[in-house]
């Protein structure tokens, strides 16, 4: 087919890996080394989107106003970095999501607010070149839902006027508004498809496959 969508930019936590557990088993961990209470599976998924320095703001009690809060982050990222892909997978279908696109011509990259390394590593282990380029978090550009990272992306890939954005939450749908992009936002992530309506998604994929068929079928 000939692709009218030429570059599709995604989220990744939650939108093409599950990697909840270890975020859930780094934050916490980190958390304990200073005798912090611990947070539940579902309260990290409630505090998860924004980038890892306000998921441990979320998380450690006073947030960046208690003194053992750039150790914790320290903490954090350094577990992190060690153990995560133990829980970590691509969602059932995403593989043969990005080599369908990919078949198609369309270029596929990533804009996560996860940090820089961890974003590259990631995307390398389980994606390979069906990413083209991936970015994270660094100190030159301002995570979303600011639109640096994503129109980045844009400008290095010249994809101008023929490009989605798809991810699984609200900074998502503000990040695509901001960059003035279309946004398709997936249900099967960290916030639910009735969260996701209450902030303003227009267009919502119940499954890989449902995503796949919008992205192919985009005017």
């Amino acid at each position: 087919m000939s692709a009218k969508i030429k570059t599709v930019i995604f989220d990744l936590d939650g939108t093409l890996l599950y990697t909840l557990e270890n975020l859930y088993e780094s934050t916490n961990y980190a958390l304990a080394q200073f005798g912090y209470p611990l947070h539940t599976l579902g309260e990290i998924r409630a505090f998860v989107g924004n980038g890892v320095r306000k998921l441990i703001e979320r998380a450690i009690p006073e947030g960046e106003n208690n003194p053992d809060f750039e150790a914790c982050l320290k903490i954090f990222k350094e577990h992190y970095s060690k153990t995560m892909y133990e829980k970590t997978r691509p969602y059932d279908g995403v593989i043969e999501m990005l080599k369908n696109l990919n078949s198609d011509g369309i270029t596929c990259a990533v804009v996560s607010n996860k940090f820089d390394s961890a974003v590259k590593e990631l995307c390398a282990r389980y994606f390979g070149d069906l990413i083209t380029t991936a970015a994270g978090e660094c100190e030159t550009i301002r995570k979303k839902p600011c639109p640096d990272g994503v129109l980045s992306v844009i400008k290095q890939l010249g994809c101008e006027g023929k490009c989605l954005y798809v991810g699984d939450s609200e900074v998502d749908i503000e990040t695509a508004k901001n960059a003035k992009l279309p946004c398709i936002s997936v249900s099967w992530g960290y916030k639910d498809r009735e969260f996701l309506l209450q902030h303003g998604a227009d267009i919502i994929a119940d499954s890989v496959e449902e995503l796949t068929k919008i992205i192919q079928d985009f005017k």
